[in-house]
């Protein structure tokens, strides 16, 4: 018992008047702006860019809406008669929303690094790196910037300046799937894999409006053959693992999209709203009814209001588009009247969520965002 050591205790005492003074400081308004700078970047993440794909798809639309046809039909040009400053404001709206985002991400990627890396190394989150660009492509082809046309140099070096990332995310993504073979596609595949279709089939688009028909063939041919492994994976996936997270079912809608916009890219590549455009806008139409038809599946995913609400503007938008040049091709009563269901419908969407946004703002970026994390599938 001699040998036993009794180790020294020393009680420390605060003197509670010391912590009530440090607590009664108040922050400067800099270091409220960093905390609320910091918190902002930290929850920012490329999902956000739903928010400028809908709205450059719907400037996209309106442009075509209000450009020239051949269309004799005269709802299309009642259409064609609206006015062409609401196109203008729409496209600015898109505009500076897209310069937002982008800003706070280029931030995110500075100050944040780690973070997007995770992004870019995760099976989801490397899908929505492809949404900045989609955005940036389809505001260049719907710009009303004279010195942004297909025929102008500047149009061409924002091109190359789109599209390089996107075949950058294209060997990251479809090297790793053909290399790594079937059974790591059927465990990383999802819904929002349908992004980097889509990225190169707008990009195929930009480019045969430039008359670049073999850059055209190429990102379309390697978006299609990919978009077909894709979605044959998709079809055969098993329900109760790969099913998305319940907030984040909108999108879903991404599998109506991917053939809309093929359709209009192969159009603007042979120049003829042809027999393969329509099958896939009949495909997309397809599709785009076996959702809808199920209300259900999307009710638990509306009960609370979510930036992922966004990912219903821009596949809705995309067959609209396409119905008005299916309804140009085929000048016909069920073309028309289906062309102006669609056009509707894609409008109410786009308002509705701007205006579910306006009064939703303190929830765009929640502490339990189930994007953040990537806890979508």
């Amino acid at each position: 018992m001699e040998n036993i050591s009794i180790p020294n205790i020393e009680l420390v005492i605060i003197e509670k008047n010391i912590i009530n003074q440090n607590n009664n400081q108040k922050p400067t308004p800099l270091i409220v702006t960093k905390r609320f700078l910091t918190s902002l970047l930290k929850k920012l993440h490329a999902g956000y860019f739903r928010i400028s794909l809908s709205l450059g798809g719907q400037a996209l639309l309106w442009k075509t809406l209000i450009g020239p046809t051949k269309d004799t039909n005269i709802s299309r040009h009642v259409i064609s008669m609206l006015p062409n400053s609401v196109f203008i404001l729409l496209w600015s709206l898109s505009l500076f929303i897209l310069t937002l985002l982008s800003l706070l991400y280029l931030l995110r990627c500075l100050f944040f690094f780690k973070m997007v890396k995770d992004e870019f190394l995760h099976h989801v989150g490397v899908n929505y790196l492809f949404a900045p660009w989609i955005s940036w492509f389809l505001l260049l082809r719907s710009s009303p910037i004279e010195f942004l046309t297909p025929e102008t140099m500047s149009y061409l070096i924002l091109w190359w300046i789109f599209a390089v990332p996107v075949v950058i995310l294209d060997i990251k993504i479809y090297g790793q799937w053909f290399t790594k073979g079937k059974r790591f596609l059927s465990t990383v595949a999802n819904p929002t894999s349908q992004l980097s279709v889509i990225g190169n089939l707008v990009g195929a688009q930009a480019a045969a409006e430039m008359g670049w028909k073999e850059s055209a063939v190429c990102l379309f041919s390697l978006g299609m053959v990919h978009y077909l492994v894709l979605f044959v994976t998709l079809y055969q996936r098993f329900s109760d693992r790969d099913s998305v997270h319940v907030m984040l079912r909108p999108v879903l809608f991404l599998f109506f999209a991917a053939p809309g916009v093929a359709c209009l890219a192969w159009e603007s590549i042979v120049g003829d709203f042809d027999t393969l455009s329509k099958m896939l806008f009949f495909l997309s139409l397809f599709l785009f009814m076996s959702l809808i038809c199920r209300p259900a599946l999307f009710k638990r995913s509306m009960a609370r209001f979510n930036v992922a609400w966004w990912a219903y503007s821009f596949p809705v938008t995309i067959l609209a588009l396409a119905s008005t040049e299916y309804a140009q091709q085929v000048n016909g009563t069920f073309s028309h009247i289906l062309m102006l269901i669609l056009l509707a419908l894609s409008v109410l969407v786009s308002i509705s969520l701007m205006v579910f946004t306006l009064l939703n703002s303190k929830m765009l970026l929640p502490d339990n965002d189930p994007i953040t994390g990537f806890l979508i599938v």
